[in-house]
Parts: structure tokens; C-alpha cells; sequence
């Protein structure tokens, strides 16, 4: 089992001043590795053909809407399931999530990896850079730590490696659905519901962990 993890939005909480008000994790789940290789050629089939040099990196924010819409109706064809959580701060209340947010990152991650009922186990994960590696160090031992399996549970993680997404198409998948999924679950903007049609038969399970809290 391939998980490609990436977020959009940010863990900060000055909503109305700069941070986003819904932070996104995302994972791309392959259960079958040749699939995942036949979806990354994919995603340079359609770098190449938007035009872009064979170094450009899809990000959701810095994309068009074509390029966005052009990627997103490719990759659906290919055997992948998504899973996520979407964090609505303003229904956020714990001190220390609020004011680390590298506490608030590791926690979704854990979050969406620990409560998937049994459908990610032994995964082989990736997850895209952030921040220097003293806290990429921290982060890794945090999971590997909070993910360790109870007696009678299932093993989550095989193996884990933190990347960088301009090496990764896979990881640029994880950020495309991410984005997509934040800016359905916002609502803000015009385009909100446009992006998601396409891989809405991909989405496994979306956890709205804002609500009702």
C-alpha cells in the first residue's frame, strides 16, 4: 500500500489576518503499486501537454483553472482512494493546538492516518517537506511513536519518508486533492464545488472534523 500525503491551507490560527479558516490533510491511496506508476506517467503526460517544462510542479494554488481542471479529469481514471480531514479552526478550542502549529500539524496527521477503520495498514507513506529538519526529524518520531500498533491492532505504517514534492508527481496528486477538497469545504470562492466532481468516485472518506465539536 503507496500513501502520498500533502495539506493546503495552514496551521495557523489568525483567521481573518492571513490563515486560512480550514486546514486540509490529504492521502492518496494506491493499493496497487503498478497503478501508482501508470498515474505518475500520467501526470507528466499532462504536464507536458499544458506546456510546462518537465521541472514544473503542480501545486493547486499556483495553477489555473484550466491546468487544474485539465489534471484532476486525467488522474480520475486511474485506481486510487482518497482520504482526509478538514480541520474548520474557528471550532478548534484546545490551547496547545492552537498556539503550536507544529502541534496542530502532527495532530491531523495523526488524526487521518489512526482513525481509517482498517483501511490503511502496513502503508508505505509519503509525506511532502515542511519546515527544517530538526522538525522533520520531530514529526517522524511523533508518528512512528503515536502509530506504533495496541496489542490486537493493525500495523498502520510499513515505512515512512519525508520528500520533496517537486520530485514527487504523487505527492503533487496529494496537494491537487487537497486543495480541492479546501476549497470545497470553504465555500468562499465561485469555483468551490468545480474541481471535486472529478474525483468524487476517488473519495473514500472525508472527515469533517469541525463539526459538531
Amino acid at each position: 500500500m503507496l500513501v502520498f500525503l500533502d495539506d493546503s491551507g495552514d496551521p495557523g490560527f489568525k483567521i481573518g489576518k492571513g490563515s486560512t479558516r480550514c486546514f486540509c490533510i490529504a492521502l492518496v491511496i494506491f493499493d496497487d503499486p503498478l497503478e501508482a506508476e501508470r498515474c505518475a506517467v500520467a501526470i507528466k503526460e499532462v504536464r507536458r501537454a499544458l506546456g510546462y517544462s518537465d521541472a514544473a510542479e503542480f501545486r493547486f494554488n499556483k495553477t489555473s483553472r484550466d491546468a487544474r481542471l485539465a489534471f484532476l479529469a486525467r488522474v480520475a481514471k486511474y485506481k486510487f482512494r482518497i482520504r482526509a480531514i478538514i480541520m474548520d479552526k474557528t471550532r478548534i478550542y484546545s490551547d496547545e493546538l492552537r498556539h503550536s502549529k507544529e502541534s496542530f500539524y502532527r495532530y491531523a496527521i495523526k488524526m487521518v492516518l489512526q482513525y481509517s477503520f482498517g483501511k490503511i495498514q502496513n502503508a508505505r507513506l509519503k509525506i511532502d517537506g515542511h519546515g527544517d529538519r530538526e522538525f522533520r526529524r520531530e514529526l517522524q518520531t511523533y508518528l512512528r511513536r503515536e502509530l506504533y500498533p495496541r496489542p490486537g491492532q493493525p500495523k498502520i505504517l510499513d515505512h515512512l519518508r519525508i520528500v520533496d514534492s517537486s520530485n514527487n508527481v504523487l505527492i503533487q496528486l496529494a496537494d491537487m486533492v487537497a486543495g480541492a477538497l479546501r476549497r470545497r469545504a470553504e465555500g468562499e470562492k465561485e469555483d468551490a464545488g468545480l474541481y471535486c466532481q472529478f474525483i468524487e468516485k476517488r473519495i473514500e472518506d472525508v472527515w469533517d472534523f469541525g463539526r459538531g465539536m
